[in-house]
C-alpha cells in the first residue's frame, strides 16, 4: 500500500493526529470519554467509547474516564457502576484510577476567580427567563445585562457568597464576559456556575454551586493534559467558547475535534427519552433487551466484539446520518455464527409418534456442535418414539404441493442427525386443530450411514419427547415501527411497537441444555441467535432471541 492509500484509508482524525505528531505539534495522544452519571451508556456512546480507546490504542497513547459530574440533580452512584461495567465488559481499560469533574471542583473555583479578576466573568441577579431574553437570536444583537460592568471586588465578593450558600437558586449565576454580538449565542455570556443546593453523589454538601459543561469540560480537558478532545457534532458551536476559556486562562491547549454521532434506525439514543421509556415502564428497566443500552445488548445477547466490529464498519465521518439498524445485526451474526454452538429449539411443539420404532427404546445420535468450528465437536443427541418438531413444519394440504418440503400426508423428510420419515397419518381434536401425527422411519436412512439411496429436499429439526427440556423463550424485535425518529413531529411514543415483545412459555428444547446457565449462547438451528436469560432458575430456563437467521443487510450488501 502507498503512502497516499495509506493516508486515504485513515478518517480524518486519524489523518490530523498523524500530521500533528509528525509536525511535533504533538508527541503524544490523550484522550478521554467523558459521560455524564445520569443514565445508563447507549449504543451511541459506544461509538465515542471505541474512537477514544481505540485511537489511544493505536498510537499508543492513553485515555482517561471522567465522570462529568456537574449536575448533582439527575446523576448517581447506580449510573457510575454501571458505566464502569459497561466500558469493561467491551474490553478497555482506561488510564489510572477513574477520574471526575468533581475532583476539580477547587481548581475550577480558582480559574473562575482568576476570569473575575481579569474582568471577564461577573456575578449576574436577573432571573433565567430575563438572561434568555437578554440573548435574542443570532441575527440581533443581544441585551446586556445591567449587572455586566460590576467592579471587579463585588464580583469577587457575590461570587464567594454563592458558594458560602448566602443565595437561593436562581437568584444568582455567574456569567463569563464574551460577546453579546456574537452571531454564536454560546458566546453571548454563557454561565458558568449556578446555584444547586442539592446533595452531591460525591462531595455530598459540601458545594452548592456547580460549573457548567461548557465551563467544566474544557478545563477538565486542560487539567488532565488531553491533547484531542472528542466530541460529537452538536457541541460543534460550543467549540469558539472551549478555545476561549482555555485562552484568556492560559492552561493546558487541549483540542476539541467533532465527529458524527450515531444515529441508528429504529432507535432512541436520549436519555431523556430512554429514562421515560423506564419510568413509565414501556420497559422492564434500563437492561430490557429492547433498549439500545449497552447493557441492553450485551441481556439480548450482543458480543462485544460484535458492537466494536459494528462500530467500526459505520465508521468516523462528517456529517449526521442514519446508519440502517441491519448493520447492526448483521455484525452479530457474523459473531455468533462462528462461536455459537448449535442446538435445537422447538417454540411451538407438534408430536411426532414414530410407529414402528420400539417404545423404550432411545437410540444417542451424533450431532455437530458448529460446522464453523471444528474444534466445538459433537453431542450426543437422544432420538425415541415419540418427538416434537415444529407445527410450522406439518401441513394436511399444502397450497403449493410441489414447493412444499416439509411434512405432510405421505411425505417423507430427513430428521436432521436421524432418519428419514414419512407420515403416514395424524389424529386432530374436535376444534380440528391437528394434535399428533404419525411416522414411520427407515432404518436404512441413518444419517452418515445412509445405504437406502433415498434423496428428500427437507431437513427438520426435533427434540425427543421424553427428554425435551422445558423453557421459556422471548422473541423480541424492535421497540419503535418507524425508521427515523428524529423526523417525526407527534410524540416518539406514539410510534412504540405493540408487538416488539412475543413471550412463548412452553418452548421444547434437547436434552443438551438442561444445564445452560445464564450467558451461555446459541443458534437454535433455522430460528436464530438465543442467550439464556438472567431471570433463568434451577426450575425454568429462560432465553431471549439475540436476532434471526435472515440476514437482510448480508444479502444487499
Amino acid at each position: 500500500m502507498s503512502e497516499n492509500e495509506k493516508h486515504e484509508s485513515l478518517n480524518f482524525i486519524e489523518q490530523m493526529i498523524e500530521a500533528d505528531l509528525k509536525s511535533g505539534k504533538r508527541q503524544a495522544v490523550h484522550t478521554r470519554f467523558p459521560p455524564e452519571p445520569n443514565g445508563y451508556l447507549h449504543i451511541g456512546h459506544a461509538k465515542s467509547i471505541v474512537l477514544n480507546f481505540g485511537l489511544a490504542e493505536k498510537y499508543n497513547g492513553t485515555c482517561n474516564l471522567r465522570f462529568d459530574d456537574t449536575n448533582p440533580v439527575k446523576e448517581s452512584t447506580e449510573y457510575v457502576d454501571a458505566i464502569k461495567a459497561d466500558i469493561e465488559w467491551l474490553g478497555y481499560e482506561w488510564n489510572g484510577k477513574a477520574r471526575y469533574a468533581s475532583d476539580y471542583f477547587e481548581q475550577l473555583y480558582t480559574f473562575a476567580v482568576a476570569l473575575i479578576e481579569k474582568g471577564l466573568a461577573y456575578v449576574d441577579e436577573q432571573t433565567a427567563e430575563q438572561i434568555s431574553a437578554g440573548r435574542t437570536n443570532p441575527s440581533t444583537p443581544g441585551i446586556e445585562s445591567p449587572f455586566r460592568n460590576r467592579p471587579v471586588e463585588e464580583n469577587l465578593d457575590l461570587f464567594k457568597r454563592m458558594r458560602d450558600g448566602e443565595f437561593e437558586e436562581g437568584s444568582h449565576v455567574l456569567r463569563a464576559k464574551v460577546d453579546m454580538n456574537s452571531p454564536n449565542m454560546h458566546m453571548r455570556d454563557p454561565i458558568m456556575y449556578r446555584i444547586r443546593k442539592v446533595k452531591h453523589h460525591r462531595t455530598g454538601d459540601q458545594w452548592c454551586i456547580y460549573p457548567t459543561y461548557d465551563f467544566a469540560h474544557g478545563q477538565s480537558d486542560s487539567i488532565e493534559e488531553i491533547t484531542y478532545s472528542l466530541c460529537t457534532l452538536e457541541f460543534r458551536d460550543h467549540r469558539p467558547l472551549y478555545d476561549w476559556f482555555i485562552e484568556k486562562l492560559g492552561i493546558f491547549p487541549s483540542q476539541q475535534t467533532e465527529f458524527a454521532r450515531l444515529n441508528l434506525g429504529y432507535t432512541v439514543v436520549s436519555k431523556r427519552k430512554l429514562l421515560q421509556l423506564v419510568e413509565e415502564g414501556h420497559v422492564s428497566g434500563w437492561d430490557d433487551p429492547r433498549m439500545p443500552t449497552i447493557s441492553g445488548y450485551r441481556r439480548r445477547g450482543y458480543t462485544p466484539d460484535s458492537i466494536k466490529n459494528f462500530i467500526k464498519k459505520v465508521g468516523v465521518a462528517r456529517r449526521d446520518g442514519i446508519t440502517d439498524i441491519a448493520l447492526l445485526e448483521h455484525s452479530i451474526r457474523e459473531d455468533l455464527n462462528k462461536k455459537a454452538n448449535r442446538v435445537f429449539g422447538i417454540q411451538n411443539p407438534l408430536k411426532v409418534v414414530i410407529t414402528n420404532w420400539p417404545e423404550d427404546k432411545v437410540e444417542m445420535l451424533q450431532a455437530v456442535n458448529n460446522p464453523e468450528d471444528e474444534s466445538a465437536g459433537t453431542r450426543e443427541m437422544p432420538f425415541s418414539r415419540e418427538i416434537y418438531i415444529e407445527r410450522d413444519d406439518f401441513m394436511e394440504d399444502p397450497p403449493s404441493p410441489r414447493k412444499w418440503f416439509r411434512l405432510g400426508p405421505d411425505r417423507e423428510v430427513r430428521l436432521k442427525y436421524a432418519y428419514i420419515v414419512k407420515c403416514t397419518g395424524f389424529k386432530k381434536s374436535e376444534s380440528g386443530e391437528i394434535e399428533e401425527i404419525y411416522c414411520e422411519y427407515d432404518p436404512e436412512t441413518k444419517s452418515g450411514q445412509d445405504t437406502s439411496g433415498k434423496k428428500v429436499k427437507g431437513t427438520l429439526g426435533w427434540v425427543s419427547v421424553a427428554h425435551a427440556v422445558e423453557a421459556e423463550i422471548r422473541l423480541y424485535d424492535r421497540l419503535f415501527r418507524t425508521e427515523n425518529l428524529n423526523t417525526i413531529e407527534d410524540d416518539y411514543l406514539n410510534h412504540l411497537n405493540p408487538n416488539s415483545l412475543e413471550v412463548i412459555e412452553h418452548a421444547k428444547l434437547e436434552a443438551s441444555l438442561a444445564h445452560a446457565k445464564p450467558g451461555d449462547q446459541f443458534q437454535f438451528e433455522r430460528q436464530g441467535y438465543f442467550i439464556v436469560d438472567k431471570d433463568s432458575s434451577s426450575n425454568k430456563l429462560v432465553f431471549n432471541r439475540t436476532v434471526t437467521l435472515r440476514d437482510n443487510w448480508g444479502k444487499q450488501n
